[in-house]
């Protein structure tokens, strides 16, 4: 199992969204992620139990 923190750009590559969705999501939707002094690192288990959650859910994502 990996184990490591994703950036803003990992974490919207593996949900398929922009990352400007991600920063919206993180303000709008409470996406959980740690700000380590100025970057944003995400848990692809809490992302997932997020999403998984419904807290993505009437978000419109950003696909293209």
């Amino acid at each position: 199992m990996e184990d490591r923190w994703l950036s803003v750009d990992e974490i919207a590559t593996y949900l398929g969204i922009k990352r400007d969705t991600v920063y919206k999501w993180i303000s709008e939707r409470q996406m959980p992620g740690h700000k380590i002094g100025r970057l944003w690192k995400f848990s692809k288990q809490e992302v997932d139990e997020w999403v998984r959650g419904g807290g993505a859910h009437g978000a419109k994502a950003q696909k293209e």
